[in-house]
């Protein structure tokens, strides 16, 4: 299953960027990163079956383990692509939210876009992790 990245604004040369290309590369299934400008720009069509995940301040902050068993569940029951958007300044807009299959958020507060790329690369890999079996994540 295909984890798709989809950002808006260009990440550049930044600590930001390092930490997402050092997840990039621990992580065992195929991702895909895409950058957008922050208006417009074309997203390419997703593999179907797919889901969408927008990273929204009003969404629910899941646990590691959630989310593992989420992306497990997707899997097994056949989604090709999952993508992960993060939308510009202004966030999403209420048609976006209401189309998304979830809406995920790192906690209350609010984070930087470049910031919560990087997030969002290191608990793919944790999730990734949990389900191979991996010691990375330390639950308990």
């Amino acid at each position: 299953m295909l984890l798709h990245i989809i950002a808006r604004g260009k990440i550049a040369r930044s600590p930001e960027a390092e930490l997402v290309t050092r997840y990039e590369k621990r992580l065992k299934w195929p991702v895909k990163l895409t950058e957008l400008p922050e208006t417009g720009g074309k997203v390419p069509l997703p593999q179907s079956p797919h889901k969408t995940v927008l990273l929204d301040e009003r969404g629910k902050a899941l646990a590691s383990e959630k989310l593992a068993s989420t992306l497990e569940n997707w899997r097994d029951t056949g989604t090709r692509e999952v993508r992960f958007v993060l939308g510009a300044a202004d966030g999403h807009s209420d048609e976006e939210r209401a189309e998304a299959d979830l809406l995920y958020a790192f906690g209350p507060a609010t984070w930087p876009h470049l910031m919560a790329r990087a997030m969002l690369m290191e608990q793919l890999y944790r999730a990734t992790s949990i389900l191979a079996g991996h010691p990375y994540h330390r639950a308990g």
